[in-house]
């Protein structure tokens, strides 16, 4: 299993795996599926739909088994709470401020943890899934800014079950029993290459003309030009992961998808013009 983590961290992270192996054993049946196309070595972005609070365990377990250490971005808050706070910092994981002006701090950890040869988990969702049909959602922008940002693999992974375990939504106790079924497929590698020069890292739309009142033309359609690859990115990323929902769940998916935002389904959004 490939991480650059300290040995203390790594034997924390190895008795919490193989803790919760034994203690989910029976009350869930694996159906896990390609665990051969998890990259072994080097950095990799592993992006996923988001079911429920208890998917980044079983989505976890999934990818230790399949030889990496996961490192995950959770709400800062979570590093507050006793237990959970000291195994985020004992596993790894990348503490992200939401709603606040530094969030980006959080997503450069994710970059330069990437860059570093790490397994990072980030939901391009960034919710939990409200999609009354259980589909995949749209993106939000920040997988798509870390994946463009550190050029490395970004590999999906679709998965079915959890909310099932877990309701996303209100306050649920686990469902035990019956037994779950959860469902993780991988993908294969996704193709951004042809995205990566024209996203700007310090260009985000709506921020450059508040610093800077005298933004340039250019300036002005290079944001632009970034914005829309930073879209693109995320579209793909989404209709990845819902084509291997699909493959699990054996029906095809709907060709929009459900904005949690807006409440409503949305088309996908289409690819910019300069990509010919």
């Amino acid at each position: 299993m490939t991480s650059t983590a300290a040995a203390d961290d790594e034997r924390v992270y190895r008795v919490l795996a193989t803790s919760l192996h034994v203690t989910l054993s029976p009350f869930i049946r694996r159906d896990w599926r390609r665990q051969d196309r998890v990259p072994q070595n080097g950095g990799v972005l592993l992006v996923a739909n988001h079911l429920s609070n208890i998917d980044p365990i079983l989505m976890g377990e999934y990818l230790v088994y399949s030889g990496r250490w996961p490192r995950y971005l959770g709400k800062e808050e979570l590093w507050h709470v006793p237990g959970i706070g000291w195994l985020g910092r004992h596993c790894g994981q990348i503490p992200i401020q939401r709603a606040s002006a530094t969030a980006g701090v959080g997503l450069q950890n994710a970059i330069d943890a990437l860059k570093a040869g790490e397994a990072v988990v980030i939901y391009p969702e960034a919710t939990r899934g409200a999609d009354p049909q259980g589909w995949p959602m749209t993106a939000r922008s920040g997988a798509a800014r870390v994946a463009l940002a550190a050029r490395c693999p970004v590999v999906p992974l679709g998965q079915t079950g959890a909310d099932r375990m877990l309701p996303a939504h209100g306050f649920h106790l686990p469902r035990l029993l019956p037994r779950t079924t959860i469902s993780i497929l991988c993908g294969e590698p996704l193709h951004l290459d042809d995205l990566y020069d024209s996203f700007r890292p310090g260009l985000v739309p709506g921020i450059a003309d508040a610093v800077r009142p005298h933004t340039t033309e250019q300036e002005i359609a290079e944001q632009a030009r970034s914005h829309e690859a930073i879209v693109e990115a995320g579209a793909r990323m989404i209709d990845a992961i819902t084509d291997l929902v699909a493959e699990i769940r054996n029906e095809p998916a709907p060709p929009d998808r459900y904005d949690p935002r807006q409440k409503i389904r949305v088309p996908r959004p289409e690819p910019p013009n300069w990509l010919g």
